[in-house]
C-alpha cells in the first residue's frame, strides 16, 4: 500500500506555530465525522470510497465497455466538477497525446469535453471534429439548468438526432444526474436514456469518485477499481485524529499557519505535464470551497520547469505573500537516457549517461532552493507513482485537506453562494423570465 509523503521541512515555521494550531484541526475532524459542522447536507464523499453502490458501479463498467464498443468518440458535457476530475485523472493516466493515437494503439474511444463555456467557435470545431466519427454523449448535470452544459447538449443532441434519428441517438447517449429531480432527470426519463446517480450529498467539486467522473475515467480505459481503492485506503488513513500521523491534516494544518502568517497565495507546482491538470482541479475545489467571508487562500499554478521561464521571476523576488506546494512524482512512468554528442555544440555532454527524469529531479531541487533563499516557504507532496491508486489516493488526500482547512479558517467549505452572483445578472442581461 504506498503512502502519501508529505514534507513541511521547508516551510519556513516555528514548532510551536504547528502545535498551536493542533486544537483547531481536531475540531475541525469532529465537525466533519460528527456531521455536525456547516454545509453537512453535503459530506457525502467522506464515505463514499467505501460506501458506493456496488451494482452501479458494474453498470459503469459495463457502460464504459459498451461506448468503446460502439463509438470512435465519447463527449463529456459538463461544467466544474462535472469535468475537472475527469479529465485530472485521464491526463494523468493516459498516454500525452491520447486523442491523437491512431485506436489500434489507443484501444478506447476519444475524449473530448464541451459545455465548460460558452463559445460557439469552440463548439462547432467539435461538430467538425466529429463528423466523421462515431460519437456517444456522456452529459452530466444534477440540475440540468446550468447554462453552459445546458446549451451544449442542446446542440449536440440535435447533431446526434441528425446523424443517427432519435431512435440510435438516445442509445448513445448516457446521463450522469440528479436521482429524482431535475430538468435532466425528467428528459432522461421521458427519452429513455442510459443514467448513473449524482448522489444528493456529494457537491460537485468533490464528486470525482462518482460516476460523474468515474464513467469517463472508465472509458479511457483506466481502472477504477484500483481508483476507488486508493480512495477508500484514503478515507481510512486520514480519518486519523493523530495529527503528527496523519499527512493529510498536517497539510491543512500547515497552510492555515502560513495564511495566518500573511501568505495569501499559494501556488501548486508540478514537474510532469500529465499532472498540469490536477492544478486545474484543486484550484476549484480549494478556491470554491475557502473563498468566502473574506477569506480564503488564492490557489494559483505553476506547471515548472516551463512556467520558471515566464513566472520564476515573480515567485523569486516578487511580493512575499506567495507559498508553494509541489506534487511530485517518485518513480516516472518512462524516461531517456541522455547520450554523448562528438561536438559539444549544445554544452551538454556533461549530462551524458544520465536519464531525463534525474535532470528534471535536480531542476526541483535547485528551484526549492533558490525560493527558500528568497522567503518563499514550500511544501512537498510526494506520490510514489502515477497510477490509478495513487492518484485515487492523491485526490481524496486533497478533498479531505480541504474540508478540514475550511473548518479552520471557519467558512462553510461545501457551498458556493459567490457563485449564483454572476448567473443573476447574465439571466438578466439576456431577458430570462
Amino acid at each position: 500500500m504506498d503512502k502519501i509523503k508529505f514534507s513541511f521541512e521547508q516551510a519556513l515555521i516555528q514548532p510551536h506555530e504547528y502545535t498551536y494550531l493542533k486544537p483547531i484541526v481536531q475540531a475541525a475532524h469532529a465537525s466533519l465525522h460528527s456531521g455536525e459542522g456547516a454545509g453537512n447536507d453535503y459530506i457525502g464523499w467522506v464515505d463514499y470510497p467505501t460506501s458506493y453502490d456496488q451494482v452501479e458501479f458494474e453498470r459503469i463498467k459495463t457502460a464504459a465497455k459498451k461506448i468503446n464498443e460502439m463509438a470512435d468518440v465519447l463527449i463529456v458535457i459538463g461544467i466544474g466538477g462535472s469535468y475537472l476530475g475527469a479529465k485530472t485523472v485521464i491526463d494523468a493516466l493516459t498516454h500525452s497525446f491520447y486523442n491523437e493515437l491512431p485506436k489500434e494503439k489507443r484501444k478506447t474511444a476519444k475524449i473530448y469535453f464541451a459545455g465548460h463555456q460558452i463559445s460557439g467557435t469552440y463548439l462547432t470545431h467539435l461538430l467538425e471534429m466529429i463528423e466523421n466519427e462515431s460519437v456517444c454523449v456522456n452529459v452530466i448535470s444534477k440540475s440540468g439548468t446550468t447554462t453552459e452544459p445546458a446549451i451544449a447538449f442542446r446542440v449536440l443532441k440535435k447533431a446526434l438526432e441528425a446523424k443517427y434519428g432519435k431512435e440510435e441517438a438516445v442509445k448513445r447517449i448516457f446521463a450522469t444526474t440528479d436521482e429524482k429531480n431535475g430538468a435532466l432527470r425528467a428528459l432522461a426519463t421521458s427519452n429513455g436514456y442510459e443514467t448513473f446517480i449524482i448522489p444528493a450529498n456529494v457537491g460537485g467539486r468533490y464528486s470525482v469518485i462518482t460516476p460523474v467522473g468515474l464513467l469517463p475515467i472508465a472509458v479511457a480505459g483506466i481502472d477504477i477499481d484500483a481508483f476507488m481503492t486508493g480512495a477508500a485506503d484514503g478515507q481510512k488513513e486520514y480519518a486519523n485524529e493523530n495529527i503528527d500521523e496523519n499527512p493529510c491534516y498536517q497539510y491543512a494544518l500547515i497552510r492555515n499557519v502560513l495564511y495566518n502568517k500573511g501568505k495569501a497565495i499559494e501556488v501548486l507546482v508540478n514537474y510532469e505535464p500529465s499532472m498540469a491538470f490536477l492544478a486545474e482541479w484543486w484550484m476549484q475545489l480549494y478556491g470554491e470551497s475557502e473563498g468566502k467571508d473574506g477569506k480564503g487562500i488564492f490557489p494559483t499554478k505553476m506547471n515548472n520547469t516551463t512556467d520558471l521561464h515566464s513566472m520564476g521571476q515573480m515567485i523569486q523576488d516578487g511580493p512575499r505573500h506567495v507559498f508553494e506546494t509541489v506534487v511530485r512524482v517518485e518513480q516516472v512512468a518512462q524516461d531517456i537516457v541522455l547520450e554523448t554528442e562528438e561536438i559539444d555544440l549544445d554544452g551538454l555532454n556533461y549530462l551524458a549517461g544520465k536519464t531525463m527524469s534525474y535532470v528534471n529531479e535536480n531542476a526541483f531541487k535547485g528551484t526549492m532552493e533558490a525560493h527558500l533563499d528568497g522567503n518563499v516557504p514550500n511544501l512537498v507532496i510526494s506520490i510514489e507513482k502515477q497510477d490509478a491508486y495513487n492518484i485515487g489516493k492523491l485526490m481524496y488526500f486533497f478533498m479531505k485537506a480541504c474540508g478540514v482547512s475550511g473548518y479552520m479558517l471557519g467558512v462553510n467549505p461545501f457551498d458556493q453562494p459567490g457563485v449564483e452572483a454572476y448567473k443573476k445578472n447574465m439571466f438578466r442581461l439576456l431577458g430570462k423570465k
